[in-house]
């Protein structure tokens, strides 16, 4: 008696009580060491995201670019569906009686193994990049110290060039930008064109951004877009400021493309928007470039940081304050929580600048236009 008492209870009765999910368990768990072990292997970084990651991105960007939604957003509701029907359905079977405490072992068994698969994933499909080439290596371009003189000429030229395509893009009644969302998607297979010419490390397939029907939720949580691995999707939010939305298409272009770091997919995603000439592409680039290099100035001469902001067209200004209202309205625990979940996964892949490496590109930025500012 004892003894059966003892099989029952001992570990390959466990495992027989969902042998499938314990095997995703233990093969996830598994996944996710050897990447922690290996990703510092350099070598092994640039063969897996060269030679497995970034064909099988191109492979899957082509494929779902047939799909007239995005395929992320799709599995991401099925995600959240099946979960809670999932929950309702086991609550409902635990509070029947009979096999409670298995049944309750399951579910926490799966419970775990679902999101431990996703991760591994995960880091097969994208935490590789982290630590193989990035695009300063890949391209050559090297960035060093910036000086207060550098980076205020720099932000001029920015702050001339908002002006200057500030008219060019379609205005409503009241003077704020209403360019056509819709144009913007279509036009975004385009904006790489000439930039992968000159820099072949951002060459790709010409896939267009996907827009988010649920793009308010994506608000809430303080997302303007993100790249999805798993469909190789750059997806966008809808509903922020259409001035805003060119760049960040761009910037989730530069994701699809394989700049992993999010300071160099936004110097990559000016660096197209300019190349492309488009109005609004241009345009929504400038305000980019603009506000990172006027707060980086504003910390280090405020009185430059003012008189190039006073000296911005009203426009401009209107855009950059309909940007700052529309954010603000966001700012709850949702997106606090939002945000330092973020921030510890960027922390986990040795970004240690956090969120502040939104802001890292003003280096890269001041190195590559500085002359051009001289010259403007």
């Amino acid at each position: 008696m004892d003894t059966s008492v003892k099989k029952k209870r001992g570990p390959a009765a466990i495992w027989r009580l969902c042998p499938r999910r314990h095997a995703l368990l233990l093969l996830s768990s598994v996944l996710i060491a050897l990447h922690l072990a290996t990703r510092r292997n350099h070598a092994l970084m640039v063969f897996l995201s060269e030679k497995a990651v970034r064909p099988l991105h191109r492979a899957l960007g082509r494929l779902n670019a047939h799909l007239p939604f995005s395929a992320a957003e799709a599995l991401i509701a099925l995600a959240v569906c099946a979960l809670l029907g999932y929950l309702a359905f086991q609550l409902a079977a635990l509070l029947r009686k009979g096999e409670r405490g298995s049944r309750l072992y399951r579910t926490l068994v799966t419970l775990v193994s679902a999101p431990l698969t996703v991760y591994a994933l995960f880091c097969m499909m994208w935490g590789v990049y982290y630590y193989a080439d990035d695009f300063s290596t890949k391209s050559g371009f090297e960035s060093g110290e910036v000086s207060v003189e550098q980076l205020e000429s720099v932000t001029r030229y920015f702050a001339a060039l908002a002006d200057e395509y500030a008219p060019q893009v379609e205005r409503d009644g009241e003077g704020c930008c209403c360019a056509d969302r819709a144009e913007i998607l279509r036009r975004s297979p385009e904006v790489f064109a000439k930039t992968e010419e000159e820099w072949p490390c951002l060459a790709g397939p010409p896939l267009a951004a996907k827009g988010i029907r649920c793009s308010r939720v994506m608000s809430y949580l303080d997302f303007s877009g993100f790249f999805f691995p798993f469909t190789a999707e750059a997806n966008v939010n809808m509903d922020c400021p259409v001035s805003d939305l060119p760049a960040t298409v761009a910037h989730e272009l530069s994701h699809q493309r394989g700049v992993a770091k999010e300071q160099e997919a936004n110097f990559t995603a000016v660096l197209a928007c300019l190349d492309y000439g488009d109005p609004n592409y241009v345009y929504s680039a400038a305000l980019l470039a603009y506000t990172h290099l006027g707060n980086a100035l504003a910390r280090a001469d405020r009185e430059a940081w003012q008189s190039i902001y006073e000296s911005l067209d009203e426009t401009v200004k209107r855009d950059l304050a309909e940007r700052t209202a529309y954010w603000r309205q966001f700012r709850t625990p949702v997106q606090k929580a939002s945000n330092a979940v973020y921030e510890g996964f960027l922390h986990s892949y040795d970004q240690t600048l956090g969120l502040k490496s939104y802001g890292a590109c003003v280096d890269l930025l001041v190195h590559y236009y500085y002359e051009a500012s001289l010259q403007a």
